[in-house]
């Protein structure tokens, strides 16, 4: 099925070495075609936040190739973070404006793209509102909202939901795969949950570390969407073992 979809990027035995003698990554490869939803899954040090900065390009491979299929326009990538990295001083609507602020845009040309992305992520009533005066899962929203504004070809997002509950989180991976259909994005996603990933995800890419490296794609065949039938299924339980055995594997493999 991924086969069919149009290449977005590619990374080619990239490997990254940091201060000359710790290798974060070795031989990565993988290729992302349009539509895919890829989770890195692996332990902490396994270099899955490492790919995430030299795939943005903050950060370059020691060795290696990261090609993307056609030249990257300013809002082809959005960039989600472990914390929402709001600016406080400013409103839900002035920190969803940020990418187009760096492009130049007006506030009053894009207003329409931005309470478009609030009502997709159910901020509509709060776009006047300051971060001090949101939930830790509505600081997310606006954090994904600032992601998405631009209709990015391909979204990364670094553990995004790790520092929430389990029940904003459920919410919030629930609300994710609905907000991507909608827009049609790409999403590469960081979590060490293999429940996280498996409910999300249509290829899991499980990764070892000291060093960094893929040891096995773990592909999640069920169809979208995806709700709350789907984590009680037969189905979600057999991937989630499948994911499970390939991280213990990982876990052996650094150990």
């Amino acid at each position: 099925m991924n086969t069919e979809r149009e290449e977005i990027l590619r990374l080619a035995k990239v490997d990254k070495v940091f201060g000359g003698d710790v290798q974060a990554l070795r031989n990565m490869s993988l290729t992302v075609r349009k539509g895919d939803f890829i989770s890195l899954l692996g332990p902490s040090g396994c270099g899955k936040s490492t790919a995430l900065r030299l795939i943005a390009g903050l950060s370059v491979p020691t060795s290696g190739l990261i090609d993307w299929a056609q030249p990257r326009g300013k809002g082809d990538l959005g960039v989600v973070f472990q914390e929402p990295t709001l600016m406080p001083w400013a409103t839900v609507t002035q920190n969803v404006y940020m990418p187009f602020r760096l492009e130049g845009k007006t506030l009053s040309s894009v207003k329409d793209d931005i309470l478009s992305v609030l009502k997709l992520v159910g901020l509509e009533k709060f776009q006047n509102a300051y971060p001090r005066e949101l939930s830790g899962g509505m600081k997310m929203r606006v954090s994904i909202a600032r992601a998405m504004v631009t209709n990015p070809k391909l979204i990364l997002m670094d553990e995004p939901f790790a520092a929430l509950d389990e029940i904003t989180r459920f919410k919030l991976n629930n609300d994710l795969l609905e907000m991507k259909e909608r827009i049609g994005c790409t999403v590469i996603f960081v979590t060490h949950s293999v429940f996280e990933s498996v409910f999300l995800s249509d290829r899991i890419m499980v990764m070892a570390a000291r060093p960094g490296r893929v040891i096995e794609e773990v592909t999640v065949d069920a169809p979208y969407p995806r709700d709350e039938e789907f984590r009680t299924s037969a189905d979600y339980v057999a991937h989630c073992r499948a994911a499970s055995r390939a991280l213990e594997q990982a876990m052996e493999a650094a150990a």
